[in-house]
């Protein structure tokens, strides 16, 4: 674990999201925030408590502390940290809260798919799947 505030394991063969990362990273001007690609090789999320096919369901990331976020939850403390709160507003609304985590899960389970769906395409994507790791992100 770094000395940032919070690591994010991220997907870095999703398209979506690694622009999702590369906007955290870039709004993180406090360098709060640390990135790891889960899908490089000899990635061992043992330290984190969950296995692979967690970290595939949903987003993780750990506070300093060590404590484990997951989903929705990184999603509001990762933005926090970058200074983009605003952005994720409605996480912090109980019904909108439910509704959003629902959707956040069905998201992830079909990530490759949607970044097809939605246009994204990153250097190195091909189909939906990245193979060539983002230099930025520490691996």
């Amino acid at each position: 674990m770094s000395g940032a505030e919070l690591t994010l394991y991220f997907d870095g063969k999703c398209p979506f999201c690694r622009a999702g990362m590369d906007k955290l990273a870039r709004w993180d001007r406090a360098g709060r925030l640390a990135f790891v690609d889960m899908a490089a090789p000899g990635f061992d999320p043992a330290h984190l408590g969950v296995d692979m096919a967690a970290l595939n369901r949903e987003l993780h990331s750990q506070a300093r502390d060590g404590r484990v976020l997951v989903g929705v939850d990184s999603l509001l403390r990762s933005y926090t940290l970058a200074g983009q709160a605003w952005r994720v507003l409605p996480l912090r609304v109980p019904g909108l809260r439910a509704v959003c985590s629902w959707s956040y899960r069905l998201f992830a389970r079909h990530r490759y798919l949607m970044s097809r769906v939605l246009g994204y395409r990153a250097p190195g994507c091909v189909d939906g799947v990245c193979e060539r790791p983002n230099p930025f992100f520490k691996q």
